[in-house]
């Protein structure tokens, strides 16, 4: 991996974490707090993010609404932090984009390439691989 590539996707992650916008969808978000995206969605609060829980099972989680679907969610969303198996990722991705989210995050071990080109070529921001909870401390 180049220099600028590098570069490039740590701009990318700041840019995300800090200037994209509050409010992040967390795709796979249930109530198991055994779950890596249980854990995350704290830390994101933590830092100011509202998350908004996308989970077939609507349930509140934090604190916060549930819903079943990116498309149930009645106000704009500014990143789709995904928890879902790669193989699902690409359409998750793809409905960020058709709900105008603003970025979106492919969580560690999530890695869809197709995905990732298709969601650059709509506009958003992207970052795969990574998780914000490991990145927003880097920030301080």
């Amino acid at each position: 991996m180049s220099v600028e590539t590098t570069t490039t996707e740590s701009d990318t992650v700041r840019k995300i974490l800090t200037a994209t916008g509050d409010t992040w969808a967390v795709v796979g978000l249930s109530s198991n707090q055994a779950r890596a995206a249980y854990g995350v969605a704290a830390v994101l609060q933590r830092y100011g993010k509202r998350i908004v829980p996308v989970h077939p099972k609507a349930e509140t989680v934090h604190g916060e609404q549930g819903y079943a679907s990116l498309a149930d969610i009645p106000f704009p969303v500014d990143v789709v932090d995904v928890f879902v198996n790669s193989e699902h990722a690409g359409q998750v991705a793809d409905e960020a984009a058709a709900i105008g989210a603003k970025a979106v995050w492919f969580q560690l071990g999530v890695i869809d390439e197709a995905a990732y080109a298709r969601t650059r070529e709509a506009g958003l921001d992207m970052v795969m691989n990574r998780c914000p909870a490991i990145e927003i401390p880097r920030l301080s």
